[in-house]
């Protein structure tokens, strides 16, 4: 019964992505798809590949609906990375280059963009698991934020 108000839930959510405003935009070259859910100020700095970020992030597995991870759970803080230098999966990496600090994005990840083939067992993540991020931009350090 749950599995069911999940799935209409995300078929009623899935619905009214595509008729708002806001919409899915595919990434050159890749198959990950993102959308801005709360966009930056204008003329805020960017993120640019070699540029220092942290964000908050909560990724949930596309096949089972759960949440696999969440910088806001108890005990979780911030997570720092390096933008576009495969620091990060694929899909995280290229989805939020060009993103701002302030800037909420989600992430539509297929698994070969993801953790591919292997999964990732020890958080939930199936083999060839397709994934959901939401990832709020905290900080920019590098290149990008000194303009």
């Amino acid at each position: 019964m749950a599995m069911m108000a999940r799935r209409l839930a995300r078929t009623v959510l899935a619905a009214h992505l595509c008729t708002s405003a806001r919409a899915w935009e595919t990434i050159a070259g890749l198959k990950t798809q993102r959308m801005t859910v709360t966009p930056a100020p204008e003329g805020s700095p960017t993120i640019a590949k070699g540029d220092t970020i942290t964000v908050h992030a909560t990724g949930v597995v596309k096949e089972t609906d759960k949440k696999f991870w969440s910088t806001k759970d108890p005990g979780q803080q911030p997570f720092t990375y390096n933008a576009g230098v495969g620091s990060v999966i694929t899909g995280w990496d290229q989805g939020l280059l060009g993103a701002a600090v302030g800037e909420v994005r989600k992430l539509d990840i297929p698994a070969e963009e993801g953790y591919g083939k292997g999964g990732f067992p020890a958080w939930g993540i199936p083999p060839n698991g397709g994934l959901f991020f939401e990832i709020e931009v905290l900080s920019i350090k590098g290149k990008s934020a000194e303009l």
